[in-house]
């Protein structure tokens, strides 16, 4: 971090010194041009190189691609930070404050951010097999691509969140809020969702729902649910299913094999 540091601040001196360092390179020895051109190669076209890295967590920090792996960062304030592509993993980030972050393929596998604040954050497209997201709140949020096999999202606030496309095998959705919560071509196989609360209509638009648990589930304001879907699901007659669909034959299912 220091060198990192150093460079920008020769660079800056460099410039200070030089209307237009690059062309006033003919005006000084060769060895010494040639280090002056690597300075403002490294101070300002390598945005990697300007990460926070070793910086403690604060609002609008940016971690993108660094390792923040194995510690705990509990209750930190990283509202609005870029922390795309950065490694979470098996990182505490419970009573974190992550709204607006920006968590794009980040990997997050078996990281903990229960009671988590991630109103308008972005998860697309990260790696968090078995994290726990329990009463999360991430209105607004987007998991679009996301890959969240086993991920606990019991009691989590998922109002208006975006699972486009997002890997959810055996994901726990206990006591979720998720009205208008979006599953467009989302893989829900053995997903849990039988518990969840829904005060708007959720979209299922081409997700794959094999063995998804929907006991007792009010689904009547779904939108795009077709029978194919429901013949794969798991219901009871509790289960409430919008106009034209009907109750499989082979419900209830058995209780699910949790390996």
């Amino acid at each position: 971090m220091g060198s990192v540091k150093s460079v920008r601040s020769l660079g800056g001196r460099i410039r200070a010194r030089f209307s237009n360092p690059l062309l006033a390179l003919g005006s000084v020895p060769a060895a010494l041009g040639a280090a002056i051109a690597l300075v403002l190669l490294l101070a300002g076209s390598n945005p990697a190189a300007a990460a926070d890295c070793d910086d403690m967590a604060t609002p609008g920090i940016n971690w993108s691609g660094c390792h923040r792996n194995n510690i705990i960062l509990q209750g930190s304030d990283l509202h609005g930070a870029n922390l795309a592509g950065t490694h979470f993993d098996s990182t505490d980030l419970s009573n974190t404050n992550l709204q607006s972050a920006n968590l794009e393929k980040a990997t997050m596998v078996r990281t903990w951010l229960t009671d988590a604040h991630a109103e308008g954050a972005n998860f697309s497209h990260i790696e968090a097999y078995r994290s726990s997201f329990t009463n999360v709140v991430a209105d607004g949020a987007s998991f679009a691509g996301a890959e969240l096999q086993r991920a606990d999202f019991s009691g989590a606030r998922l109002a208006k969140t975006d699972f486009e496309k997002a890997e959810l095998g055996r994901a726990n959705f206990d006591k979720a809020d998720l009205s208008d919560t979006r599953f467009t071509l989302a893989n829900l196989s053995r997903a849990n969702l039988s518990s969840a609360k829904l005060q708007g209509p959720i979209n299922f638009d081409r997700a794959f729902m094999y063995l998804t648990r929907i006991e007792g589930l009010d689904l009547s304001a779904a939108a795009n649910l077709q029978q194919s879907q429901i013949d794969l699901a798991c219901g009871d007659k509790a289960t409430k299913l919008p106009s034209g669909l009907n109750i499989p034959a082979n419900w209830p299912c058995p209780p699910d094999d949790k390996d």
